[in-house]
């Protein structure tokens, strides 16, 4: 009998579709540690969710591995551990490692055009037709940044948080640092998403301007497309923050420095007077942030990520480290909708550090870099797949009860 063999084909590169990333999980290359396989609503346009494992690890700071695995670093730090099976509190500042349900198998090199063999997960010979290596980049998801939940993926010997390099083998940790809220989580739970990559390969500003011609990215609050020469581009695509509206409009949110705790099973539970202070429209536009408090804010622009690629979110550096926004950054393909949608605002996570800082309405405060697809998604982000917050305003996380 022969031995099954299935092709995994990549002809173009960029982020690989919820088609290929399945392909990948068949043959081994993304799985599930032993007794938690893969599950196909982890699945998104152009990315997979990570789950939480079984155990938390309280270490006293926040480290990256350079020579050592993740584990020696925890035996340095090591405070104690603890069951997260039935549900635990991770308390506010306290830095946590918890053990992901997923492991990586990337190819170490790539043969352009020639097998390359691999050992299904069911003992099936795994043919990799590549142009380049294969390398995978993990963010928080939208929830998580909403939540002031600070987390980041950590795998054995790296250098750099959330970017995992060719070649890598092994199971995958995430870091979680709760700023605001006390948060309840058990295993299985999604904090982050990670996508793969064929290549890295960033749209140029001549390229973004080219997209917007001809499939609208940017609308102004009416939903009308930008015009061309109102686009701010310079290594990505700038947004800035809305703070205009008439009286009585929400424009923010501020957390509240007394809190109960967030079950993060609790979906469209708490009250937002329990947790957030509003911020109202006011004559001025301006803002004074205060130090270390944390805000939630919509961008002035809408949004839209075309199918055939893929976004992310970056901070806006002001050259001073005073001012940090967006924690979660990764965009599917399909926010915000086709064109006649007119787009979505993207929420803004941010925290002024050390002094307090003044924010204008329309002051730049995020950039987005997109990447293409290898291929159109079998499916985009929307209401068919019950995406949470597709044509949102000014949005909390969805463990808040919308007014």
């Amino acid at each position: 009998m022969n031995k099954k063999s299935i092709d995994v084909i990549l002809r173009t590169k960029g982020i690989l579709p919820v088609q290929k990333l399945k392909l990948l999980c068949e043959a081994g290359i993304i799985r599930g540690v032993k007794g938690y396989p893969v599950t196909e609503n982890q699945y998104q346009p152009n990315s997979i969710d990570l789950r939480l494992g079984e155990v938390a690890h309280r270490v006293r700071s926040s480290f990256l591995p350079e020579n050592e695995t993740v584990q020696q670093k925890i035996d340095k730090l090591h405070q104690y551990s603890f069951s997260i099976e039935e549900g635990a509190v991770l308390e506010p500042n306290c830095v946590y490692i918890i053990p992901l349900l997923e492991e990586l198998n990337l190819p170490s090199s790539h043969y352009p055009m020639q097998k390359n063999l691999f050992d299904g997960a069911n003992g099936e010979d795994i043919r990799l037709f590549a142009e380049e290596n294969l390398s995978a980049k993990a963010n928080p998801k939208s929830t998580t940044g909403r939540l002031d939940i600070f987390t980041r993926v950590i795998t054995d010997y790296s250098h750099r948080f959330e970017e995992i390099d060719q070649g890598f083998k092994g199971r995958l940790y995430l870091e979680v640092v709760p700023k605001s809220f006390p948060i309840k989580v058990r295993i299985g739970q999604r904090l982050n998403q990670l996508r793969i990559r064929h290549g890295h390969t960033v749209l140029s500003d001549q390229d973004i301007l080219r997209t917007h011609i001809s499939d609208p990215i940017l609308f102004d609050e009416n939903g009308i497309p930008l015009p061309l020469q109102s686009l701010n581009v310079n290594n990505g695509l700038f947004m800035s923050v809305n703070l205009q509206g008439d009286e009585n409009d929400i424009l923010g949110y501020k957390a509240k420095k007394h809190r109960d705790i967030i079950d993060l099973e609790n979906i469209n539970h708490y009250e937002i007077s329990d947790f957030w202070e509003p911020i109202y429209a006011g004559s001025s536009g301006h803002l004074i942030l205060e130090p270390e408090a944390f805000y939630i804010f919509a961008s002035r622009e809408r949004c839209r990520i075309p199918k055939h690629l893929a976004a992310e979110m970056i901070a806006y550096d002001t050259g001073s480290g005073e001012l940090r926004t967006h924690y979660a950054g990764f965009f599917d393909s399909g926010f915000g909708g086709e064109i006649e949608d007119k787009g979505a605002r993207a929420v803004l996570e941010v925290r002024s550090h050390d002094v307090p800082f003044l924010i204008e309405h329309g002051q730049t405060f995020c950039s987005m870099k997109f990447e293409p697809n290898t291929e159109i998604p079998e499916f985009i982000y929307g209401a068919d797949i019950h995406s949470n917050y597709q044509g949102q305003g000014l949005k909390l996380g969805k463990h808040f009860r919308q007014p």
